[in-house]
């Protein structure tokens, strides 16, 4: 079984999270899982490649804003609201005040040309 890293509390940067969240797909992540509280990677389903969200599920683990566990071969995914909240509070509130919902079926490309 492979590793899934998460950072510690206090190796979560204020970089990370802003870099993490600065992508649209990203985002929606977090909006939908602020939502629903936990959802496995299969459950989101947009127009690009599983490849490519397996890095955006990585960027996102990686830089504190989500967790991961591995539930036999889903991999559950729940925002780290309260370590997000402690080091950086009201951030993650902004933040998903003011993100706009992806259409599901959008692309990043695309997604980034609209919003520009």
């Amino acid at each position: 079984m492979r590793f899934l890293h998460h950072p510690d509390r206090k190796h979560i940067s204020l970089a990370g999270v802003l870099y993490a969240l600065g992508d649209p797909v990203r985002l929606e992540i977090v909006r939908r899982l602020a939502v629903k509280e936990e959802q496995c990677c299969a459950d989101f389903d947009f127009a690009i490649a599983k490849s490519t969200m397996s890095n955006h599920f990585k960027i996102l683990r990686e830089s504190g804003v989500v967790l991961t566990r591995k539930e036999g071969t889903q991999h559950i995914n729940m925002l780290r609201k309260e370590d997000l909240s402690a080091l950086f509070p009201g951030l993650l509130d902004a933040v998903l005040r003011s993100a706009k919902p992806l259409s599901v079926g959008c692309s990043s490309q695309q997604t980034t040309s609209q919003q520009v």
